[in-house]
């Protein structure tokens, strides 16, 4: 009898020496490739449409541009400067560390490169002072001809006012960069106070010029709040979508999430 208690006592301390070293090994590995390989992000904001929504679930790959403190869960102050370093590209989606504040991600398009010249003027982006080509404003398919816009909503293009003050759609243009790549934005307008007249920005060394594709609604280089941004503060390139809700179920309220769920934007990639 006492042997038999003996075995089952070991028995089960076998089997929870074994629970916790897959519970150990399966955080070890999260953690890896959270660290140096994909990382999970959520789209806080309207910023960037109309590319990426509020509710948009994607993975930002670390390795893109090498990893610095902010790679690493808590961002331990454990390098002077970046490691395995690679620049990022104008025109990529990239997330990164608030310059004013570090606590704090971001989301924005790469459009100035370190000694760059950057400016806008009547709502047209200029590099170096040659204006970037757009074409537009195109025909918004997720607006129903003719139906009243009721209250701001990024999904169905309440993110403006007109003259009198009433909601009015954005207009979409597709911009084209000096390298030939592309991306679609929105303008209120052309003349929005503080976004679409500004100085000539240049972009210093080891730094970068940020914008949201939202272009009259977003906080971005333009402005004080986030300015430049350092090499140092980047986590990495934004890849694909995985995920995406549209908030219209709350998380206990699990009969709606079907119907909560953007089942075409899943696994979608990111111009």
């Amino acid at each position: 009898m006492r042997k038999a208690e003996a075995a089952k006592k070991s028995a089960r301390k076998s089997d929870t020496g074994g629970a916790l070293k897959t519970i150990f090994y399966a955080v070890l590995i999260a953690l890896v490739v959270r660290t140096f390989l994909y990382e999970p992000f959520n789209i806080p904001s309207d910023s960037m449409y109309p590319g990426l929504h509020k509710g948009d679930y994607l993975f930002v790959s670390k390795f893109s541009y090498g990893y610095s403190n902010y790679s690493i869960p808590f961002s331990p102050d454990l390098f002077a400067s970046r490691i395995l370093t690679s620049e990022p590209e104008r025109g990529d989606v990239a997330v990164f560390r608030q310059p004013t504040n570090t606590r704090i991600d971001f989301i924005k398009r790469v459009i100035g490169l370190p000694g760059d010249r950057v400016q806008v003027r009547n709502g047209r982006l200029y590099l170096n002072g040659i204006q970037v080509r757009r074409e537009g404003p195109l025909a918004r398919g997720d607006i129903a001809g003719g139906s009243a816009l009721k209250a701001y909503d990024g999904l169905t293009g309440r993110e403006c006012t007109s003259a009198s003050g009433l909601p009015a759609p954005a207009k979409l243009y597709r911009e084209f960069l000096p390298s030939g790549r592309s991306y679609t934005i929105y303008e209120c307008g052309d003349r929005v106070h503080g976004a679409d007249n500004t100085g000539v920005y240049t972009v210093p060394a080891g730094h970068f010029f940020m914008m949201g594709d939202n272009r009259d609604n977003s906080s971005d280089s333009r402005f004080s709040g986030v300015g430049m941004v350092p090499l140092q503060n980047f986590i990495g390139r934004a890849q694909f979508l995985f995920f995406s809700v549209n908030g219209s179920a709350s998380f206990w309220e699990v009969w709606k999430w079907p119907g909560s769920i953007r089942w075409g934007r899943l696994l979608m990639g990111i111009d």
